[in-house]
């Protein structure tokens, strides 16, 4: 049996050993279910069960003559096992073995990831409660809007993590499934019972119904799912990138005795992770792309999608597993600056509290129109001047005809802004 669990690296999952091994696999458990029907005799699986091995660099040699890696691989396999191998890959086709060990391969790529997404919702969960109530601005149009609070930001993350792993675990039960259904999925030459054996043995579904090849759209769904989780990792990234510029430096990544930022500039501290995840973002939806345009083939098979897959399975699984290792440490190791935040939040002199005061201005008879005029020529004067506004406010007779300075006062108080908080934390399960 192949193992599911076992394989701790990402790139072992593509290595052609594992491939070859799940391929023997498929293989052997073909000629048990036949045997099993009656359809091959006993002892010759007992044999082909003891002697089928594999050699990669034979497979290889072969292929050279062959131009075709599964017979290649059957005539490695019968040097081992002799006369009994006529046995082997009996009434198949080549895309049975294909299709059902991508399909194990991608179950454990996925795997794999989800196990990388449960770690990093664990670590976004510890920083979310570290900064639960650390104040910050929060920015729309990347300008100064009402406060929040850091541990808001991770609270977001973990939502959305938490949803990346939903989709991670509906992506691995789309695509485990498998076939052994013959040329062009009739099974005119097996038993249907062959293929329900070898899937159930390998933790795979039949699928339904296939032709020669398992459908596409289960693939492209897969790596539409990993783009996804990527774009979630490029978010971050880009929140980091930002909370890092010099003019802002509220966050920044962790910078390591012995790191140099610039070959030029010995001040430098870059935001190379997050910069790194923004990138590799890009090539998973490009991926996914390709994935979709692989679901239209041919009749009952053509061979345009078996290239792409070559490359973009294994690519995109690398580079999320990697991006996830990435976002782990990254989160786990951010410098959080707290007073730099409220020293930012200060710069606009109380403009983030125009609502509350605007509101405050309707509660007490004003027309919504007739408020907003009155707020924003105050915060008109705050921009250009620098006067903060609740100065401007309090002196401002129209508006303290309405409200008084006591309860300016009040309303540029960022801790009742934040008053719900805990609830947040509490829908999101943190």
């Amino acid at each position: 049996m192949i193992p599911r669990y076992t394989l701790p690296e990402m790139g072992q999952i593509w290595s052609d050993d594992n491939r070859y091994a799940i391929w023997l696999e498929i293989e052997i458990l073909a000629c048990e279910a036949q045997a099993q029907l009656g359809h091959i005799p006993e002892d010759a699986v007992r044999e082909i069960r003891a002697k089928a091995q594999f050699n990669s660099e034979r497979i290889a040699e072969i292929e050279e003559v062959t131009k075709h890696d599964v017979i290649a691989f059957t005539t490695n396999v019968a040097e081992y096992v002799g006369p009994a191998s006529r046995y082997i890959h009996l009434g198949m086709t080549s895309s049975d073995v294909l299709d059902t060990c991508l399909g194990v391969q991608l179950r454990q790529a996925g795997e794999k990831i989800l196990a990388d997404l449960e770690r990093l919702r664990t670590v976004i969960a510890r920083r979310a409660q570290e900064h639960k109530y650390t104040v910050c601005i929060g920015r729309t149009h990347g300008i100064h809007a009402e406060p929040t609070t850091f541990g808001l930001k991770l609270a977001l993350w973990y939502e959305e993590c938490k949803r990346s792993i939903h989709r991670m675990r509906q992506a691995i039960d789309t695509i485990a499934v498998g076939q052994i259904s013959g040329a062009v999925g009739t099974f005119e030459h097996l038993s249907p019972d062959v293929e329900a054996y070898v899937c159930s043995k390998l933790g795979l579904r039949p699928a339904p119904v296939s032709t020669q090849v398992i459908q596409r759209d289960r693939h492209a769904e897969f790596l539409s799912t990993l783009a996804i989780i990527g774009s979630f990792l490029e978010k971050i990234g880009t929140e980091v990138r930002h909370l890092q510029r010099t003019e802002v430096r509220e966050a920044e990544e962790y910078f390591s005795a012995g790191q140099k930022g610039s070959s030029a500039m010995p001040h430098k501290r870059n935001p190379i992770v997050s910069e790194r995840l923004c990138g590799l973002a890009r090539l998973l939806r490009g991926n996914a792309m390709a994935a979709m345009e692989n679901n239209a083939l041919w009749h009952e098979r053509d061979i345009s999608h078996s290239s792409v897959e070559r490359v973009i399975c294994p690519d995109s699984t690398i580079t999320l597993d990697y991006m996830l290792a990435l976002s782990i440490k990254l989160i786990d190791t951010l410098l959080v600056y707290p007073e730099t935040m409220k020293a930012n939040m200060d710069r606009t002199h109380g403009l983030p509290f125009s609502q509350s005061v605007l509101l405050a201005l309707v509660r007490a008879g004003v027309s919504r129109e007739d408020a907003y005029v009155l707020v924003q020529r105050n915060a008109m004067q705050t921009w250009e001047t620098g006067t903060p506004l609740q100065t401007l406010l309090t002196a401002d007779a129209d508006v303290t005809a309405h409200v008084s300075a006591e309860q300016l006062a009040d309303i540029f108080d960022e801790t009742r802004m934040l008053k719900n908080v805990d609830v947040i934390f509490e829908r999101v399960g943190l």
